[in-house]
């Protein structure tokens, strides 16, 4: 059974995305693996990073998008005739095993949700709404998941910052999270409050099913002023206190314009550029990230 991670923090501009998908596509490059990134974000940066702008627009006409699926869920259409193996896109950016499951900027609309779970609330007599929306967030992305879970060997989540339903639920059916993370003080509040909040979301499911998701670890993704200077060890040191030693990567990403530069082409740096500095470190970060769960 493949292994669901997801990316998070409810900070934005941490490195989430850039992190997704190159870890993704070192798993398949470099390794062999059989790897789906799933674009959790109606920000479609991970989209956008993995196919042009044009490609998405195409396959967006044609309705295959995540979309698409959270759809067939919330308001199911009998006549619908897509599945998810008609939506994931295979061998992107020409890599065999690399696989994509678009995102889109439109991806649910809260209200209908609302509107349906009252429903359902309804008819099953149910007076605790907390409960049924609890047990919608937690079988969503599990839903959409299950098919094609045993497919790969790792599915891969691009979830939003912020707490909105699907990270909610991409969390809820992942069995590991990445906490990518600057080493700045906006971007450790960030990390704190996901804690809280995925401690609270366990709490929350208790008498229902499970949530067993565990941090796999802390990566930094470093920005302006590196390591050496006085201000960045001291937020290190804070974070080195906050977690323990086996969840903090040792492999970091350094600054390297080349990362931004792949962004711009619409593929990831281990693709673009794989002799930059930044592509080396992912490199050698997915080594370390396969290690943990040896």
């Amino acid at each position: 059974m493949g292994r669901i991670i997801s990316t998070v923090n409810m900070k934005g501009g941490v490195g989430k995305t850039t992190l997704t998908v190159n870890l993704a596509t070192c798993l398949a490059k470099n390794h062999e693996k059989r790897v789906l990134v799933l674009d959790l974000d109606s920000q479609i940066s991970a989209t956008l990073s993995l196919m042009s702008p044009h490609d998405f627009a195409r396959m967006r006409k044609k309705r295959k998008t995540l979309t698409y699926l959270l759809d067939s869920i919330i308001q199911p259409n009998p006549y619908n005739k897509l599945n998810i193996y008609d939506i994931i896109c295979p061998s992107i950016c020409n890599i065999q095993g690399l696989e994509l499951l678009p995102g889109d900027i439109e991806l649910y609309d809260e209200y209908i949700v609302s509107e349906m779970l009252h429903k359902q609330a309804m008819e099953q007599e149910e007076t605790n709404f907390d409960k049924v929306w609890n047990h919608f967030e937690r079988i969503l992305i599990q839903k959409i998941l299950e098919p094609i879970r045993d497919d790969y060997d790792f599915i891969i989540m691009d979830c939003a910052p912020g707490y909105n339903l699907l990270t909610r639920s991409g969390i809820a059916a992942s069995d590991f999270y990445l906490l990518p993370a600057r080493p700045e003080p906006l971007s450790i509040v960030g990390m704190q409050l996901l804690e809280r909040r995925i401690s609270k979301l366990k709490e929350s499911h208790q008498d229902q099913q499970d949530i067993n998701i565990r941090l796999l670890g802390v990566v930094f993704i470093l920005s302006g002023g590196g390591l050496l200077s006085r201000y960045y060890q001291q937020v290190m040191k804070r974070v080195k206190e906050d977690f323990e030693p086996q969840n903090l990567f040792q492999n970091a990403i350094p600054m390297d314009v080349n990362v931004a530069k792949a962004v711009d082409m619409f593929m990831p740096v281990v693709v673009g550029m794989p002799s930059s500095s930044g592509a080396k470190a992912f490199a050698k970060l997915t080594e370390e990230f396969l290690a943990k769960l040896s």
